[in-house]
């Protein structure tokens, strides 16, 4: 994807749908989810459909994005009626790239018939492991047979596009397994592929039984096996664009390009953040207040953050520098070159300024270019009114 495809998705209408159900919880997930609470689904779709009546009209969207949570958990018949709302109340552009995520176990060839029926035709499987025994530490309810199903129901029911989601670090995991997780994954030729390292998040079961002597993921595995996986998979035809995530050309997931390309994106459901009219905002988290919420005709919203002038400009290369595209040169990138951190990272090459963009070479120290991002001052001179160049 060139850099001028990835900045055309600032002005890419898109939506994001929280879909918090689940059959069980993973010991790793902080995500707003739920299991054993199935009674709910029918009225908190209602309610997802009533909150998309209460937003601002828009643009016809050109990408709709529902994750979770698990929303293949759901029947295709419930996720019709929310792509039914968004069509009504905002309209769906022709041509349009309609996500969801989905479980392995979840997933058949009659539930992808009904799905790309209803209109889906982009899907996002949380295979994680193709080791059962990584698949097992991890809490997930699939085995490596059922990932391989599902990739070749979802092709034989016509799916545009089809993504694999894989995690590294468990600590059962070996180098081994992981580089038979990696060669499986490509063998399914999936179209995208996302890597994320395993992370031990406050508050999850798998943070109490590190704080209880469980061993915790390697960061010096982790990013050896980062390595590994970008090698092989850039290797073999899919092409890294972000961070974590690999394509084939035309395959990127589109909905995510907005996000990072500072677009403009609506979000509903519990939990769920969403950007418009310069603010970012996110509803309230826990699923039977949200339904209260908007049952009582109220919007969900629990705090929103304003971002103007240099916020904004912050907030453009903290999303846009994850790209492989970069950002396009502007004040932020100025200011960040122009610091003691900024010639630390030119100079041992993780960052490069080249044909008007600023990129990071090294992806795995994204982090500590953000970090440098953050710490930075508005130049002298600058101007919250009347900039508005590059935001």
């Amino acid at each position: 994807m060139t850099p001028a495809e990835a900045d055309r998705l600032v002005d890419s209408p898109s939506a994001y749908v929280h879909i918090p159900f689940c059959s069980s919880v993973c010991p790793y997930c902080d995500f707003a989810v739920v299991a054993g609470k199935d009674d709910l689904a029918e009225r908190y779709i209602a309610a997802v459909i009533a909150e998309i009546g209460l937003s601002e009209r828009w643009r016809p969207l050109e990408s709709v994005y529902l994750g979770g949570g698990t929303p293949s958990h759901l029947s295709p018949r419930l996720l019709g009626t929310v792509l039914e709302a968004l069509e009504r109340h905002h309209g769906i552009a022709a041509g349009a790239e309609i996500s969801l995520e989905a479980n392995p176990e979840d997933f058949d060839h009659t539930r992808a018939s009904q799905l790309l029926a209803v209109g889906f035709d982009r899907v996002s499987f949380g295979a994680q492991s193709f080791d059962d025994t990584v698949l097992l530490d991890l809490g997930r309810r699939h085995r490596a047979g059922d990932i391989r199903r599902s990739v070749l129901a979802a092709r034989d029911a016509g799916f545009r596009s089809i993504s694999l989601d894989l995690i590294f670090g468990s600590p059962v995991e070996s180098d081994g397994s992981w580089r038979s997780t990696v060669d499986e994954a490509i063998a399914c030729n999936p179209d995208h592929v996302s890597c994320y390292s395993l992370t031990v998040e406050p508050g999850t079961p798998l943070h109490r039984q590190v704080r209880s002597g469980a061993p915790a993921p390697d960061p010096d595995l982790q990013a050896d096996r980062y390595e590994h996986a970008d090698a092989v998979l850039s290797g073999s035809g899919l092409a890294r664009y972000e961070v974590s995530n690999w394509s084939r050309p035309g395959h990127e997931c589109r909905y995510n390009l907005t996000v990072w390309a500072q677009g403009e994106y609506e979000a509903y459901g519990n939990g769920a953040h969403r950007f418009r009219s310069g603010a970012r905002s996110h509803n309230v988290r826990r699923l039977e207040a949200y339904i209260e919420r908007v049952e009582a005709g109220r919007r969900p919203t629990a705090g929103d953050e304003p971002l103007h002038g240099w916020e904004s400009e912050l907030d453009r290369l903290f999303v846009g520098l994850r790209r492989s595209a970069g950002v396009a040169d502007g004040p932020g990138v100025d200011a960040l070159l122009d610091t003691p951190a900024g010639a630390v990272l030119t100079r041992e090459r993780v960052i490069e300024r080249r044909h008007g963009r600023l990129v990071v070479l090294r992806p795995l120290l994204t982090d500590e270019v953000h970090r440098s991002v953050l710490d930075l001052s508005p130049p002298d001179g600058w101007d919250e009114r009347s900039n508005t160049d590059n935001l």
